[in-house]
């Protein structure tokens, strides 16, 4: 990381992208740790994810990325819970 200034604004601009209109993200932390961001959180479905991933190849181009984002499983249970 050259420029850490430039790093940092990049980072706040994948933020503004991510809570956008467009993808609606707010589970999603983004954070500088040792040379490379790091992208953690949970997220509603894998293509959300896919769709995170490239956007922030897109804003943060040329930036190592680590991402350990979990996709939230949203399914109905398959039988009605049986309490005691």
């Amino acid at each position: 990381m050259k420029d850490p200034e430039a790093s940092e604004y990049r980072i706040e601009r994948l933020r503004d992208r991510l809570t956008g209109d467009d993808i609606s993200e707010l589970g999603v932390r983004i954070d500088m740790r040792g040379g490379y961001v790091h992208l953690w959180g949970t997220v509603s479905t894998a293509a959300c994810r896919t769709e995170i991933l490239r956007i922030a190849e897109t804003e943060l181009g040329g930036l190592p990325v680590r991402a350990d984002l979990t996709v939230a499983c949203a399914t109905a249970p398959e039988r009605p819970e049986e309490l005691e």
